[in-house]
């Protein structure tokens, strides 16, 4: 009897410990996110929103502010409709910006909000229409390889300054 009791409470140990790592890999990859506090929602038009995905933080300052909800494709605009859960407890001005940043050099993809000066806030369903596209890296090294291309075609004495 007393060799059961003891099994039944290591299971439950060990599933607790499972339970525990499962949490924890899904907190640090962004795929959960337990805010029990209400919010507001905004929508951002992006024409390049790189690789932004749901559930990315939305960030101030550093500070976590709200969570990307969800991504969609307008097809009468052709760009990026991205609505953002925000914590209730921030508020930012109506003619705040919002950018796509990475964290790192090829880190993850977040939204970034610069806030402004205007007086009044941001209400609820408001659409920011301030907003800067995801920088991305293949497009950058293409015009960094063409702008070198195009200074070696170039001849010799052209663009040149005579003395």
């Amino acid at each position: 009897m007393q060799r059961s009791k003891n099994d039944v409470w290591v299971g439950l140990f060990v599933m607790l410990g499972i339970a525990a790592l499962v949490f924890l890999a899904l907190q640090s990859a962004n795929l959960l996110s337990l805010n029990f506090q209400r919010g507001y929602q905004l929508i951002a038009r992006f024409d390049n929103i790189g690789g932004l995905k749901p559930q990315a933080a939305v960030r101030s300052a550093g500070v976590v502010v709200g969570r990307v909800e969800s991504i969609a494709f307008d097809d009468k605009t052709f760009q990026a409709r991205v609505t953002l859960a925000m914590q209730d407890r921030y508020a930012f001005p109506k003619d705040s910006s919002l950018k796509i940043l990475t964290s790192g050099l090829l880190g993850e993809q977040y939204i970034g909000i610069e806030a402004g000066g205007d007086e009044k806030n941001l209400a609820p369903g408001d659409t920011v229409t301030a907003t800067q596209s995801a920088v991305v890296l293949e497009n950058l090294i293409g015009q960094f390889l063409y702008s070198k291309a195009e200074d070696g075609s170039k001849p010799a004495g052209a663009g040149g300054s005579k003395k």
